[in-house]
């Protein structure tokens, strides 16, 4: 049986929309890894926002971009994704290509501080206009806990109702059927 990496999945994607000095945002920075791998795929001239609603989580990632020297173009948040169109001046909104959210809970932290139903569909929402013509929105899903599973639903059902429009979905599931899951959505 060969195991489906969602993270590299997600960044070859990632890797394929993503130019230089294009803009892009972590909706769940966690403890940074998308964060960095976006910094360095947008480069010196692009920009990172980065959301996370735990302090810890942000001081992990801060670390992380200022080993790997990119910290100047990442603007790390301590807000729910939810509230991202207020951190983003509206003329900076030009040029966002990729949106990424890893949802769930902070790996090595509280299982019970997650991401929620509501502000992750408002997140998504909001992204999608945000997200310029041609980006990706990808969405790593973990049905494997309660509020995941139910997240997991309502996110497939909202784009299974075309709430976001899509102009091309590919759903990534590993073997396991609480196992994660991957939404590519290109705008």
């Amino acid at each position: 049986m060969h195991f489906i990496s969602l993270t590299q999945t997600t960044h070859e994607f990632i890797n394929a929309t993503v130019k230089l000095g294009d803009k892009a945002i972590d909706a769940t920075c966690g403890n940074g890894h998308d964060t960095l791998f976006l910094a360095k795929a947008v480069g010196v001239c692009g920009c990172v926002w980065s959301f996370d609603i735990q302090e810890s989580a942000l001081f992990i990632a801060r670390q992380r971009l200022i080993e790997a020297n990119v910290l100047k173009r990442v603007h790390l948040i301590c807000d729910s994704h939810e509230r991202m169109e207020h951190h983003i001046m509206p003329e900076s909104r030009v040029g966002i290509r990729v949106i990424v959210f890893n949802l769930g809970y902070l790996p090595g932290g509280n299982k019970q501080i997650t991401t929620k139903v509501a502000s992750t569909l408002k997140a998504l929402k909001i992204s999608w206009q945000l997200l310029e013509r041609s980006g990706l929105l990808a969405v790593v899903l973990y049905p494997g806990h309660a509020e995941g599973l139910l997240e997991t639903q309502s996110v497939l059902q909202a784009v299974e109702r075309l709430q976001l429009q899509p102009s091309r979905v590919e759903h990534v599931k590993t073997p396991s059927e609480k196992g994660p899951q991957g939404l590519y959505i290109w705008k």
